[in-house]
């Protein structure tokens, strides 16, 4: 078994508030999850306005199918509109 980790930070330009980030970050979170059936947490940052760390985990015995997926998680979100994506890392144990 793997378990696949990986941890983005973003920047959320039009986010003026906490409930406006969350909001932002609320639909980023359920697409990710519904669409890739993996878990996502916010970590650290949360009293930022419009700093977020994402921390997204996937288990499988395949190691090369959790790159994949987190790989596709990275390209959804950078194209997504209401965030910017400033860095990411994976992490595999």
């Amino acid at each position: 078994m793997t378990i696949g980790v990986l941890q983005l930070k973003l920047f959320i330009p039009q986010a003026n508030s906490l409930k406006s980030k969350r909001q932002a970050l609320k639909s980023l979170k359920d697409k990710i999850r519904h669409k890739f059936n993996v878990s996502v947490a916010e970590i650290n940052a949360e009293d930022l306005w419009q700093t977020a760390m994402l921390a997204i985990a996937c288990i499988n015995s395949d190691k090369r199918l959790i790159n994949s997926v987190l790989s596709k998680i990275v390209n959804l979100v950078d194209v997504h509109r209401a965030l910017e994506l400033v860095d990411h890392t994976i992490d595999f144990y």
